[in-house]
């Protein structure tokens, strides 16, 4: 309803906005076809209401009209009839390309309409039917889509014979529309196969704000999207009318300019009506531009634009149309001054461009050159141009248009060449339905509609070869294209790439012409791909995907390898590493430990010292293994610590040198165990002291229950056994390597985290406490300052190891095992030198206090400084 009403709405605005009658042909007859054709190319329409007025009158424009007539009266006169006892008749108008002007032609057309002043319809009401029974037009596809949707109340069949949006396609939009041109979905992927098979990397797409120039401008986006190693490096949408006079027009033509100067695309597709590519192109003319361009069917066979003086300049066309044939016996009529046939658009004009009188009646075959009038002129026109003007692949489909229709109504009818079995008394929906089922051959050309109202026809690839002076082949098919996606050359042509270079690529068409000789003409494209030749090291790689399809030259990576020409950057091998250049792979070399390393030198000196220290004290230990001053120690025990001390110095030497299972497997976890055995033993020398020289009945009574030395020491030393034991049998340290820069580093690797973390939070646990009850027994009277002794050893291992923690961590190399051997070095020393050490030096320089009187005499006034009495 509200579709009816706008329509009314727009027939009463043209009633007082135009001042002329639109251009129209007339001829009665039993059935009655409609024509819609731009004539004129413009209107004078701008944003301000008033007046319209038709200007760019076109040639081809007005010969496709004359075909429609001409098909319609050679079916009036064929003989045998196709139609006997009917006449086709027709009312063909001049739309001038302007939707508001062809929905009153359509108006005009279907006038036989109800009263539109009556505008409350119900929903179910029925059309009267129109005087016209089917519809040929529009061409452009946004005007095409205004007049579908008018036609269609009445369920009028419109068969457009060059709009090929995709949109068209939709049925429950446009139920009545059918076309003789295949959609522009084809053409899309058609375009997008013709680059792929160009090897082309880089494209560009320059569309219009309407119907066929955006939808075809995003079908190909989405075709081109779908192949591999194609990138569109700009899509431009413009305006969809251009005006030469419009300063926004020259504002967007000069970005469009900068665009293409800028871009890097090797082919530019132009998706837009002719008259927007009359502007472009003269712009890429006057520029310079030399591009490889893309024609969608638009423009591609437009002789204007093939004879532009400098076309050569712009660069290199190729296009598609739909398959080109001749609508047969039309050039013969038009030679004969169309036959004596009157029309009134033949006589518009004849009026403004009559034929020239000094025609001599034959076809010389001579070009010339008909540009499209602005302006009404008095300057008369060659009948041969005009005939030469002629384009094979529109005015074919219009024929085919108007067979269709024919067909149609023959089915409808039943008729055969003699008579009709039915009465021309049907409807427009009858007839639709009829249309939609036609399957039939007209010449060479099989014809039948889908689903979609599409037909099952192919596209011609052309090129325009400038270098050739004659109109008629400088346009010339070099292949073709069919609905299925096969790109092929027909006619025995065989497309070859012979080579592409950084500037210039190569093609040779070999082209088959009647069958008879075979010609070769070579056609140079201006490559613009930016591929470059690099250096070695350095690889061909997009760098920004939003800004540019452009490839930079990127030098390798660390470990990649290029051997030049832009070829992609490759890794190394793990035992390899990249050169300075990057063009080559080096043998890695074997990196760890060694023995030599000054700061190894340093270490080992120290633990070949330590275990001398240790057998010197052990030595004296045991000569003096009677003494009160071994006693204080532990007895013992004190043998038992200067082993582990003696292990532990051992063990450091098993981390510098090539790492093997052995050394990995004795390295940390022998030493946990082995330092963990030398704090049990301080530990349970501290219980000893601890009981000696304390009063506290109740705690002495607790303290005398775990004063058992050899328990202390087995179970506080058993419990790190149970942890490095299923460590070395589940998760062993191993021999590892890594791949650095130009090394590989081996080192050992603990086989597991947690348990190391285990070992050596145990060790900190066990050290804490002897910390702890070594600061408490520091009062006692201990002549040979045990516990503080004791104190500060241990003190010293807990600052080790936390310091160790974090630079172990963070440091990286072969120097994280030496600094593992220089803490347990550290750690060794601080037991041997605070704890051990005192003890040595009394027995061998200070003999008097290693007595039993003395260490009586020590206690007795210990106590009595505190008033203590002491009993002898």
């Amino acid at each position: 309803m509200f579709f009816f009403s706008a329509v009314v709405s727009i027939m009463a605005g043209l009633s007082s906005e135009e001042n002329n009658a639109l251009l129209n042909a007339y001829l009665p007859g039993d059935i009655i076809i409609g024509g819609l054709f731009p004539i004129h190319l413009q209107t004078n329409r701008t944003t301000i209401p008033g007046p319209v007025s038709c200007s760019h009158y076109s040639y081809q424009m007005f010969l496709q009209s004359q075909v429609m007539i001409y098909a319609i009266r050679d079916v009036n006169q064929r003989t045998p009839r196709l139609l006997p006892n009917i006449t086709l008749g027709y009312s063909i108008y001049d739309t001038c390309g302007d939707v508001t002007l062809a929905i009153k032609a359509a108006l005009e057309l279907a006038s036989d309409w109800p009263d539109p002043q009556r505008c409350s319809l119900p929903l179910n009401a029925r059309f009267v039917q129109p005087k016209v029974m089917a519809v040929i037009g529009e061409r452009f596809s946004e005007v095409s889509i205004a007049v579908s949707r008018l036609v269609a109340l009445s369920s009028l069949a419109q068969i457009s014979y060059a709009s090929t949006s995709g949109l068209l396609s939709r049925k429950l939009k446009f139920p009545t529309f059918l076309r003789t041109i295949s959609s522009d979905e084809y053409q899309t992927k058609a375009i997008a196969e013709l680059v792929k098979q160009f090897n082309w990397k880089t494209v560009a797409i320059i569309g219009s704000d309407d119907e066929y120039g955006k939808y075809g401008s995003d079908r190909l986006s989405q075709n081109f999207k779908k192949i591999k190693d194609i990138c569109i490096e700009f899509i431009d949408i413009l305006p969809g009318y251009f005006s030469k006079n419009n300063s926004k027009t020259h504002e967007r033509l000069a970005g469009l300019v900068g665009n293409v100067n800028k871009s890097t695309a090797e082919a530019i597709v132009i998706f837009t009506k002719g008259s927007n590519v009359d502007i472009i192109m003269e712009a890429a003319i006057k520029y310079k531009l030399n591009r490889t361009w893309i024609a969608s069917d638009s423009w591609s066979t437009s002789t204007t634009l093939a004879t532009l003086p400098g076309i050569e300049m712009a660069g290199q066309v190729f296009g598609f149309i739909s398959n080109r044939n001749a609508v047969p016996g039309f050039k013969d009529y038009i030679m004969s001054v169309f036959n004596g046939t009157t029309n009134a658009i033949l006589d518009y004009h004849l009026t403004h461009y009559p034929f020239c009188s000094n025609w001599s009646g034959e076809d010389s075959g001579v070009d010339c050159i008909l540009t499209n009038s602005i302006k009404v002129t008095g300057q008369c026109v060659d009948i041969k141009c005009l005939a030469n003007h002629m384009d094979e692949d529109e005015t074919y489909n219009i024929y085919l248009a108007v067979q269709v229709i024919v067909e149609g109504i023959r089915r409808l009818l039943q008729c055969d060449h003699q008579k009709c079995d039915r009465h021309a008394d049907f409807t427009a929906l009858e007839l639709l339905m009829e249309i939609k089922k036609v399957n039939f051959t007209v010449g060479k050309t099989h014809l039948f509609f889908d689903s979609y109202g599409d037909p099952s026809l192919g596209y011609d690839i052309l090129y325009w070869d400038t270098a050739v002076n004659t109109l008629h082949e400088r346009i010339k098919i070099i292949g073709g294209y069919w609905p299925n996606g096969n790109i092929a050359v027909p006619h025995d042509m065989v497309l070859k790439m012979q080579s592409v270079t950084v500037s210039l690529a190569m093609f040779t068409f070999v082209m088959s012409q009647n069958h008879e000789h075979t010609s070769r003409f070579l056609i140079q494209l201006t490559a613009y791909n930016c591929s470059k030749t690099c250096k070695p090291g350095h690889e061909l790689k997009k760098q920004n995907v939003h800004l540019q399809c452009c490839n930079d030259c990127v030098p390798c990576a660390e470990g990649e390898y290029s051997t030049g020409q832009g070829a992609e950057c490759k890794r190394c091998r793990d035992n390899e590493y990249s050169s300075p250049q990057r063009n080559d792979c080096l043998e890695k070399k074997i990196d760890f430990l060694g023995w030599s390393d000054p700061f190894i030198i340093m270490l080992s000196f120290l633990e070949a010292l330590g275990i001398i220290l240790t057998l010197v004290f052990a030595a004296l230990f045991a000569m003096h293994r009677g003494t009160p001053i071994v006693k204080a120690v532990g007895g013992y025990l004190c043998f038992l610590e200067l082993f582990s001390l003696l292990t532990c110095f051992c063990l450091t030497f098993s981390f510098p040198g090539k790492p093997s299972a052995f050394s990995c497997m004795i390295g940390m976890p022998l030493f946990g165990i082995a330092f963990s055995l030398c704090i049990s033993c301080i530990l349970a020398n501290l219980l000893q002291i601890l009981v000696g020289f304390m009063f506290d009945l109740k705690t002495k009574s607790w303290l005398n229950k775990v004063n058992q030395p050899v328990a202390v020491v087995a179970v506080v030393s058993g419990i790190q056994l149970a942890l490095c034991v299923p460590w070395l049998c589940l998760y062993p340290p191993s021999p590892t390597w890594k791949s650095l820069q130009s090394t590989i580093l081996l080192q050992c690797h603990k086989g597991s985290s947690e348990f190391f973390i285990a070992m050596l939070a145990y060790n900190a646990l066990l050290a804490l406490i002897c910390f702890l009850f070594a600061f408490k027994g520091k009062q006692l009277p201990d002549l040979y300052k045990n516990a503080s002794l004791i104190t500060v050893s241990m003190l010293l291992y807990l600052i080790i190891w936390i310091l160790f923690i974090p630079i172990y961590i963070n440091l990286f190399g072969t120097y994280k095992q030496a600094i593992e051997s220089a803490a347990i070095l550290i750690s060794s020393y601080s037991i041997l030198c605070c704890h051990l050490a005192p003890k040595c030096y009394i027995m061998v320089f200070k003999k008097e206090m290693n007595d039993e009187k003395a260490i009586v005499e020590y206690i007795r006034k210990h106590y009595e400084g505190k008033g203590i009495s002491v009993v002898k």
